[in-house]
């Protein structure tokens, strides 16, 4: 992984222009590495990115007994021996990974310890979705101060009702179920293109997956999974990113590898803010010759407008001329990386109210979640610390259109998330250095 201390000198350097190739996202390939545990053979995942996250679960399940071999954009995983069943604490806080390895140790060896979750800081993760989970299936949980442990001498399907469709708490059910003795139904699960993902490559591994309407999923477990090999789909955030830093700097991005339909609500918001849209099978391009309109946008869970898109496009509402409004439904803390903007010279105020939507379920909170945006903002250079990964690749996107280079430190927060930015930037004609 890149170091902590690392920085990114990025001078303003006109429109960006050329074409970006994207990878499978850090979010689906860490889950595809996780599900691998539970085959019988080696499984291969293909398309994968470079990624910092990939690093820190590959050293995970080293540690607990799997070899995992890399080839470019090719990850192998297969038993080695004997397993371990514990999670080393070392690996405390470096991501979200450790808690889905839950149910795959459980199977593997009659309990698990894993330590605390980490990830970017942008508000509560629901672990006890989790551990309510995993209890449904017949596990006994202990939430204690330096992780989880949980012992089973065999999980049985069960009826989980999600109180909130959680990405991860529902990626937890299906690792855990596809093994477990027994039906399982979760309700209100979430119905990412990642999740999906998942379930379509546990279903190769041999696991009896059943999609159905209303987010609900059926789970037939099997006594045992096979070894399974993967393309990943193309990561729709860094898509995403791309087109906006296009659009920004009023220049073109052609992004190539990610389907139209894993970008819809995306594309459809693009086009209200006036950009113009060019789609083929290979590739998808945005420019804005006569400028951006303002717009108001809520984040939502899956097929809404997905809540790590918000922070490019809250960049992106800074050079639109008039008043945005940015409602974030998803995550309660997500704007913290708000101040850093503002250092910048984006005009941003934020609010507690729910501002261009419904109420969420933050409404009666005093959690920050809405933002105005005016525009069209002078942007300035500026030192600035980066707070999490989506934050740090917006704050890119500032420094390409402010009035003078900028300094960004906790560049290795991009490189968790990015694949390669800092090469795709400079093929797009950015001038950046490391310092």
């Amino acid at each position: 992984m890149v170091g902590v201390t690392e920085t990114w000198q990025v001078e303003p350097s006109g429109p960006l222009r050329g074409d970006i190739g994207v990878r499978g996202s850090k979010n689906a390939v860490t889950k595809h590495m996780v599900a691998a545990m539970l085959g019988d053979g080696p499984s291969t995942i293909r398309n994968a990115p470079e990624v910092g996250d990939v690093d820190i679960t590959a050293a995970m399940l080293e540690a607990v007994g799997f070899a995992v071999s890399r080839d470019g954009g090719e990850i192998t995983i297969a038993p080695n021996g004997k397993l371990e069943s514990r999670v080393p604490a070392a690996f405390t806080g470096l991501n979200r990974i450790p808690i889905l390895m839950l149910g795959p140790l459980l199977h593997r060896t009659g309990e698990a310890f894993v330590p605390l979750v980490g990830g970017d800081p942008i508000g509560r993760r629901p672990v006890d979705f989790h551990v309510s989970a995993l209890r449904a299936l017949g596990a006994e949980v202990e939430a204690g101060p330096d992780g989880i442990t949980a012992r089973a001498t065999r999980l049985h399907g069960a009826r989980i009702d999600l109180p909130y469709p959680s990405v991860g708490a529902t990626e937890t059910v299906l690792l855990s179920a596809v093994r477990a003795e027994g039906k399982t139904v979760v309700r209100n699960a979430a119905t990412e293109p990642e999740v999906v993902e998942l379930a379509l490559f546990l279903q190769r591994m041999g696991a009896h997956i059943e999609l159905s309407p209303d987010r609900r999923i059926v789970i037939e477990g099997v006594p045992r999974l096979r070894g399974a090999s993967r393309w990943l789909a193309g990561d729709r955030l860094e898509a995403f990113s791309y087109l906006a830093a296009g659009l920004i700097t009023r220049g073109e991005v052609r992004v190539h590898g990610c389907p139209q339909d894993r970008l819809v609500t995306a594309i459809t918001t693009l086009a209200k803010m006036g950009a113009q849209i060019d789609i083929t099978d290979e590739w998808i391009t945005a420019s804005a010759p006569s400028g951006l309109r303002p717009a108001a946008v809520s984040t939502d869970t899956h097929p809404g407008f997905m809540t790590d898109w918000q922070q490019p496009l809250m960049v992106l509402f800074t050079q639109a001329e008039g008043m945005s409004v940015l409602h974030e439904t998803v995550f309660e803390n997500r704007l913290v990386y708000v101040p850093a903007l503002q250092k910048m010279g984006c005009e941003i105020e934020t609010f507690a109210a729910c501002l261009g939507g419904e109420a969420c379920r933050f409404h009666d909170t005093n959690a920050v979640h809405s933002a105005v945006i005016r525009g069209v903002s002078k942007l300035v250079g500026a030192d600035v610390t980066l707070p999490d990964v989506r934050a740090g690749f917006s704050a890119v996107l500032a420094a390409a259109v402010a009035d003078r280079p900028s300094v960004l430190r906790g560049i290795h927060h991009i490189e968790r998330g990015y694949h390669r930015p800092f090469d795709q930037f400079g093929s797009l004609g950015l001038t950046i250095h490391r310092g």
